[in-house]
């Protein structure tokens, strides 16, 4: 009882091209993407703020996200830019409670914002500070670890 053996015939199977080396991406590109994303950011957060007269954790959140995407997306894989979107996020979290806090006070004096944020400034700040809890910068902080966790995890 003998068998024939026959060997396999050649496979077709190609195998797949080694991975590109994962690059440092564009930093600049990145950084300004977060600061961009940040002001818009900052806008949105500060309407939200004058129309609820509340600091709203969702929102700081939507803040963090947001600067963290657009940095991580446009900036690539590089380690500085979590760090840098969490910084940017927080700057625009504080901005965005400011913000608010002059569009409500443009209302109050019938000014415009500019005039409240350029000629009251040291008003605005003031009752900022007037405001400040825990919440306050639990915000801030909540804003900068969502920017840096949706940086790293979206990086390109």
């Amino acid at each position: 009882m003998s068998q024939n053996f026959q060997p396999p015939a050649p496979s077709s199977y190609t195998p797949a091209p080694a991975q590109a080396p994962a690059r440092g991406g564009n930093v600049a590109l990145g950084v300004l993407a977060a600061v961009v994303a940040g002001l818009a950011a900052a806008g949105v957060y500060g309407a939200i703020v004058k129309a609820t007269h509340h600091e709203i954790s969702y929102a700081a959140v939507g803040v963090g996200a947001l600067v963290g995407f657009a940095a991580g997306k446009l900036g690539g894989r590089n380690a500085v830019l979590p760090v840098v979107a969490t910084l940017v996020s927080v700057a625009a979290v504080l901005a965005g409670q400011l913000f608010g806090i002059a569009l409500d006070g443009a209302d109050q004096l019938s000014e415009s914002v500019v005039d409240v944020l350029t000629n009251r400034t040291s008003d605005v700040i003031d009752s900022w500070k007037e405001g400040v809890d825990p919440l306050t910068f639990l915000f801030l902080a909540i804003g900068g670890y969502a920017a840096f966790q949706v940086g790293r995890k979206t990086a390109a």
